[in-house]
């Protein structure tokens, strides 16, 4: 098989810093793609256009005509909301795609909940007063609130600086968008998925993506293969970039 691109898109509230050290595990071990891009979807370290809403459906199709000007398929890599984003390219745009790997495969699950945060930016006026006190925070105060939830500083401290009014927007938007039963609704076509080699990463110690049972239930469902890893929270990245590396590489090496 010859290689292809391997594209990455991060998620809420962080900016393609959040993939750098991981691309430097992958780089130092000889990956062999034909490149390692990021991708920062509206809102999340990019200028949200003109008309943008945020919605989840307005995600996918931005990510779709993304990749559409690859004009070649790509192996496709999402983390947190961007995990979201591949899950609804592979289920509505396979064709699009070499491989997928996500780590948020349980939002598709039918019995999925939404964290309590989520839940707190989807209740109007509760929401807006959250994201302002969190956004508008100083940069260092930003910055520990991010180390003390499992981000490594030194990818905090870049985050943190980027984070903004408009990121505030972009994720009350986007948690009203996919309010349930909309992540359920999305997940009713979830086996399409399936078209394509997929990859379910699953960090045991982050607990906003779903219960061990509904993760698994759903990548079965998505016909993906399943990297536990121990120990590891919701920036797993950031926590041991050479486990994620050697994940994706074996999973890349499989086809």
């Amino acid at each position: 098989m010859s290689a292809v691109p391997a594209v990455f898109v991060h998620g809420n509230p962080e900016t393609e810093a959040v993939w750098d050290p991981l691309l430097a595990e992958l780089d130092r071990a000889g990956s062999p793609r034909a490149g390692l891009i990021c991708l920062s979807p509206p809102g999340f370290g990019a200028p949200l256009p003109a008309g943008f809403g945020a919605a989840v459906g307005e995600y996918r199709d931005w990510l779709i005509g993304a990749l559409e000007d690859f004009g070649e398929p790509v192996d496709l890599v999402g983390h947190d909301w961007g995990g979201a984003h591949v899950l609804n390219v592979a289920i509505s745009r396979p064709e699009l795609l070499s491989s997928w790997a996500s780590d948020v495969v349980g939002l598709f699950d039918r019995d999925y909940v939404w964290h309590e945060l989520a839940q707190r930016w989807q209740t109007p006026g509760e929401g807006e007063a959250d994201v302002a006190e969190r956004f508008g925070a100083a940069v260092d105060t930003r910055t520990a609130s991010l180390v003390e939830r499992g981000m490594s500083e030194p990818v905090a401290e870049q985050i943190a600086a980027a984070q903004d009014e408009t990121m505030g927007r972009a994720v009350l938007a986007l948690y009203r968008s996919a309010a349930q039963p909309v992540m359920a609704e999305l997940g009713r076509d979830l086996e399409h998925a399936a078209q394509r080699p997929g990859l379910a990463l699953l960090a045991t110690e982050d607990h906003m993506v779903g219960t061990d049972r509904q993760r698994r239930r759903a990548a079965r469902r998505a016909g993906a293969r399943v990297e536990t890893l121990d120990g590891l929270g919701h920036w797993w990245m950031t926590q041991d970039p050479a486990r994620g590396a050697r994940a994706l590489t074996t999973f890349w090496a499989q086809g």
